[in-house]
This record gives C-alpha cells, sequence and structure tokens, in this order.
C-alpha cells in the first residue's frame, strides 16, 4: 500500500474530533496511563477512544492548537486523519473546560469517582512541573499503527516546534512511555524531571528550550 500525503500537519476542527479519538485512542491504548484507568482490556479501547473524544472536543480543538495529518492510500481515494497532536499555546488553558462543572459528569460516568480523584491527583503533580516560563504544551501525539514508522509522527512534532521557534518559546511534553523518551530527544528534547507513580510507570517531563 502506498499512502498519499494530503495535508502535512493541519488545524483540526471540531469535525475532525471523531477522527482524532480514533487515532490516539488506536496509537496511544496501551499507555500505561490507561490500563491503569481502564483495567478491563476488552472494553479499553473504546474507553480510551471517549477519553479523547472528551479531551480533543470540550478543550483542545477549541481552545487549543490540534493538527492532524491527513493521508490516502491511493491518488483516488479519501484522504483521512492518520495522526494528531493537541497543543497547548501559552496564550490559552484548553484543559479548563476540561474540569469544568459541564464536563464533570462525562468525567465521572467514563473514570468513576474513585478513579477520577486519583487521575486528578495525579494530573496535579504534572502541571506542577511545566514550566514557569511561557511555553507551547504539547499534551498528546499519536499516529494510527497503520503508518507507524513513516514520518507522520515527525511530521506533526516538527509542526509545533516550528510554531514554537518562530515565537521563540521552549516546548514541555511529559510520557509514560519510556520508549518515547528517545523519540523526544532526537528532535531536541530533554529528561528534565521524573516522578514514579506506584502501580502506573514513571512520568518523565521533557524540555525542548526555546531557540
Amino acid at each position: 500500500m502506498s499512502l498519499i500525503v494530503t495535508s502535512a500537519a493541519r488545524a483540526a476542527t471540531i469535525d475532525d474530533v471523531p477522527d482524532v479519538a480514533r487515532v490516539l485512542s488506536r496509537s496511544l491504548h496501551d499507555d500505561p496511563l490507561f490500563p491503569w484507568l481502564f483495567p478491563e482490556h476488552e472494553a479499553r479501547m473504546a474507553q480510551v477512544r471517549r477519553f479523547f473524544a472528551l479531551t480533543a472536543g470540550f478543550g483542545y480543538v477549541p481552545f487549543g492548537d490540534t493538527r492532524v495529518a491527513d493521508l490516502a492510500d491511493s491518488i483516488d481515494a479519501p484522504p483521512i486523519v492518520r495522526g494528531a497532536a493537541l497543543w497547548a499555546p501559552p496564550t490559552s488553558n484548553p484543559e479548563g473546560p476540561l474540569v469544568s462543572p459541564r464536563t464533570w459528569p462525562h468525567w465521572v460516568g467514563l473514570l468513576g469517582r474513585g478513579r477520577v480523584a486519583a487521575f486528578v491527583r495525579m494530573f496535579a503533580e504534572w502541571k506542577m512541573a511545566a514550566p514557569q516560563e511561557p511555553h507551547l504544551y504539547l499534551a498528546a501525539l499519536g499516529v494510527d499503527p497503520s503508518v507507524a514508522g513513516t514520518g507522520v509522527a515527525g511530521t506533526l512534532l516538527t509542526s509545533g516546534l516550528d510554531e514554537a521557534d518562530a515565537q521563540g518559546l521552549a516546548v514541555f511534553t511529559q510520557t509514560l512511555d519510556e520508549e518515547a523518551v528517545g523519540f523526544y530527544e532526537h528532535f531536541g528534547f530533554r529528561l528534565v524531571h521524573e516522578i514514579p507513580h506506584e502501580g502506573i510507570g514513571t512520568t518523565r517531563f521533557l524540555l525542548r528550550p526555546a531557540s
């Protein structure tokens, strides 16, 4: 199969939310965070998809800078979203609406009250580790497994890094996936902090200094 890139990295619209959720759930459902949040293996993919539908639909698409990459299977085939990145610029807070009273019932329904409380504590630790100076924050990056290794993830990441460079901003992210650290280091990130979480794993915080 020969994939045709139809959009290197375009801004997502609210109509793209289902595709963003689909791609990120297929890419990240086995990230250490999600087996902890959703222990039932059979239901996990659907639950992670719902997780990212909430994250993108309420927060990162309307209030952040969500970008997607479209690819087609052939010159005559319609393009399909195969990769997505959720970015937060320093001038807005896409995660604010995610913890508002409007969205709280959705999170409780998805995670359960006990798991919501534990996730909020972990989320607070992530926020405390963020740099104090203005920066671009990468909340999630994933590509469909069918295009893994084809450069789509690097294209999406570079799109955000170029924007950060244009504004003179550092870029910050975190991952529970130890294997992902090398990927980010290839693009100029450095490991700056780690926090272990019992029963989950270790969050690794990475920073790419402003250039």
